[in-house]
């Protein structure tokens, strides 16, 4: 009688199940529904029924397989028809798992866009408050035309400074 030990490990119990790559039966699961869902898929499958009737009809007695009620016909669609269908539910749900993580990266992508576009618009209202405070060059213009205008008006008020600015322009002295 042996007893379990805690203080070891067990020993490793091998069983005999078979093994798979589950990406590449999920590839194959695809490729083997992409083609159910084609034409040249009934093309081939009305010929096959086609000539399975047809030689199990015209064909000699000895040659016979399948006869009329074509059971094994029956037989060989039900199981076609039980393989196809756990393939193409297998294709879908790879399908929706592959939308649902294209959803969340074009969600996330989206969020990052709004809060970009959120940034931006902050960022351009800031400016236009402070382009409201910068003296522009029309501003400048216009007050510099002000002063000019006041002082041509102080100018032409006081008639002592007018030739007083006339003998320092000519650089003499009177």
């Amino acid at each position: 009688m042996t007893t379990d030990r805690l203080d070891q490990p067990r020993a490793l119990r091998r069983t005999l199940r078979p093994h798979y790559d589950p990406e590449a039966f999920g590839r194959l699961s695809e490729r083997i529904a992409r083609f159910l869902g084609t034409a040249r898929f009934i093309v081939y499958m009305t010929v096959f029924v086609s000539v399975w009737v047809l030689w199990n009809v015209f064909a000699p007695p000895h040659l016979k397989f399948d006869p009329y009620p074509f059971i094994f016909l029956t037989l060989m669609l039900s199981l076609q028809a039980s393989y196809a269908a756990p393939l193409i539910l297998l294709a879908q749900n790879r399908q929706d798992d592959r939308d649902r993580i294209q959803y969340e990266q074009d969600r996330e992508t989206a969020e990052r866009n709004q809060a970009e576009i959120e940034y931006l618009t902050r960022e351009i209202a800031g400016l236009r408050l402070a382009i409201n405070d910068v003296a522009t060059r029309d501003y400048l213009r216009a007050e510099m035309g002000r002063l000019l205008d006041e002082l041509k008006d102080t100018v032409a008020a006081s008639p002592g400074a007018a030739q007083d600015g006339r003998s320092s322009r000519t650089g003499h002295a009177e």
